[in-house]
């Protein structure tokens, strides 16, 4: 296999196409799902699709936490904080006009007077609550392996700081048990996967063997570079061809085999796999999140607070659970585009900078070629 700096006289981005053109064949469908929102965005942003021959479909996956985040999870913020006075919540800036029940939103909670304060970073909870030490300072984590340790990390040092006013209401999830649900699923018919990068510095890239070898799926973790696409789709390309199903690390400059040691021993010091947990899209998956275990259940704001399980429908027309799993695109969406715009989302994967409606509506693929024409 030539990696990309081999590829050192011309245009490599042309040259790696044009070998994916000449190794398909031609009566061969090539069904691709990138699983992570990265990469969707970054197919999009640089025209990849445009260098890909007609054969060669991707298809977009649930690799966006916010997406895949249920609707009453939020809804349960917004009634503990309706319903106290006492209570600052952190919170990433995407989760802020994620719709919730009855078409409301943690931004809309904060406009109706809540403490909703948007933060970059774990740490940056911390020094909320230490300035604040007479309120109750909650931090709304979310996200994939990668963004769990410095939860892990953030919860460590509020226990050995001793801080009593700040607890984590943990909605972290893992990637292999959602790619696995996919594949065993039948709904989408998959030629290979695409594998996503950042998680996989984390878990490292044996994570996904098993996966792969039970579902007999080609599986390439590629990085988020327009090259490392290319590239990585050639790779999945020729194990096809060659009828191998193996799990191939295209992003070896930062994935290795067995991962982020240091990061896993943290994550595996303050969590234990939740035996269920909702994936908006995709249902309730066994051992597929985390939760925080006893030993620092104080600060657990799922206990401290003894937050309400609330199940809340998805907006009438919304087909962003079928976009997650792979099954419809979301220019096939009645709403997309009309009513759910990046401005008035109705749908999670419109709201996310990694959502596949997102990314659709930014780099106007819903566009018809009158349209751009006359633009």
């Amino acid at each position: 296999m030539k990696y990309v700096d081999e590829f050192r006289d011309g245009d490599k981005a042309r040259q790696i196409a044009e070998l994916i053109q000449s190794e398909v064949r031609p009566d061969h469908q090539y069904r691709l799902m990138e699983f992570c929102g990265g990469h969707t965005h970054a197919i999009f942003r640089f025209g990849l699709v445009d260098l890909m021959p007609e054969n060669i479909q991707f298809i977009h996956g649930p690799g966006c936490p916010v997406c895949v985040l249920p609707a009453g999870r939020i809804e349960a913020v917004i009634k503990l904080l309706e319903n106290s006075d006492n209570l600052i919540l952190c919170t990433y800036a995407d989760l802020m006009r994620v719709p919730a029940g009855k078409r409301d939103s943690l931004h809309k909670a904060k406009a109706r007077g809540a403490d909703i304060r948007m933060i970059y970073s774990s740490t940056d909870a911390l020094n909320i609550a230490r300035n604040n030490p007479g309120q109750q300072v909650f931090f709304f984590a979310i996200g994939f392996e990668t963004t769990t340790p410095p939860t892990a990390a953030a919860i460590k040092i509020a226990h050995h700081e001793k801080l009593k006013n700040f607890s984590v209401f943990c909605n972290h999830v893992e990637t292999p048990p959602a790619m696995a649900h996919i594949l065993s699923s039948g709904e989408t018919q998959l030629d290979g996967i695409l594998g996503p990068s950042h998680v996989s510095t984390i878990i490292g890239s044996h994570a996904y063997a098993e996966c792969c070898k039970q579902y007999s799926t080609p599986f390439v973790i590629a990085g988020f570079e327009p090259l490392d696409i290319l590239q990585s789709t050639l790779m999945l390309v020729r194990q096809i061809n060659e009828g191998r199903f193996e799990v191939e690390n295209q992003y070896c400059r930062a994935v290795k085999t067995d991962g982020n040691k240091k990061a896993q021993t943290l994550m595996s010091e303050i969590f234990e796999q939740r035996p269920l947990f909702e994936w908006r899209g995709l249902g309730e998956l066994a051992n597929s999140a985390i939760q925080i275990k006893n030993r620092f259940s104080d600060f657990d704001a799922e206990k401290r607070f003894a937050m309400e399980h609330i199940e809340v429908a998805d907006i009438k027309g919304c087909i962003c659970p079928a976009v997650l799993r792979g099954v419809s695109n979301p220019d096939e969406c009645k709403l997309f585009g009309t009513v759910c715009t990046p401005e008035d989302p109705k749908g999670a994967c419109m709201v996310s900078s990694e959502g596949a409606c997102a990314a659709y509506y930014s780099y106007g693929r819903y566009r018809t070629e009158v349209e751009v024409v006359n633009s």
